[in-house]
């Protein structure tokens, strides 16, 4: 559809579909990132901030343990969301310090079972950081550049400690 387009008209949806704002926010997903050796980098340290600020309670989180020490390990064993409660405020991604989750633009999630499809896990639930830097690449770039800023600072402290 042109956006040259004025007045009245109708969209023939599914077929054609109107593009949503960049801030428009559905279920949330959990952002990794590919290190240089081409593992899976995940970003969230399952602190479960997300699952404690849910209106709903709609997230649940199971942390990994270390097999040997059985101590936490900063990453999830088990992250799951329940799309049926979820009412899609943006909560857990304001309040996450980790930039982990995020608010997804997938509007499309009619299902014949939802008891079966409507409880999403963590292999649903992951996004490349590309695919948020994709549908929302005003806030990545921002957040990047607050990143790369902060790691700056890092840097400058560091150094001036040393000398």
């Amino acid at each position: 559809m042109s956006k040259e387009v004025e007045g009245i008209f109708t969209v023939q949806y599914p077929e054609e579909k109107l593009p949503v704002p960049e801030e428009f926010r559905y279920i949330p997903f959990l952002i990794y990132e590919i290190d240089e050796d081409g593992n899976k980098q995940d970003r969230c340290t399952s602190c479960g901030i997300c699952a404690k600020v849910c209106p709903p309670q709609c997230i649940w989180i199971e942390r990994t343990n270390d097999p040997e020490t059985g101590r936490p390990v900063p990453e999830p064993e088990a992250f799951f969301i329940d799309v049926d409660i979820c009412m899609n405020c943006g909560f857990c991604a304001e309040f996450c310090p980790f930039d982990a989750i995020k608010m997804d633009h997938d509007y499309e999630l009619s299902v014949y079972n939802r008891h079966e499809h409507n409880i999403y896990n963590k292999e649903k639930l992951d996004r490349p950081l590309s695919y948020y830097a994709e549908i929302r690449p005003r806030n990545y770039t921002a957040e990047e550049e607050a990143r790369a800023e902060a790691e700056r600072k890092k840097a400058a402290r560091r150094a001036k400690r040393s000398n």
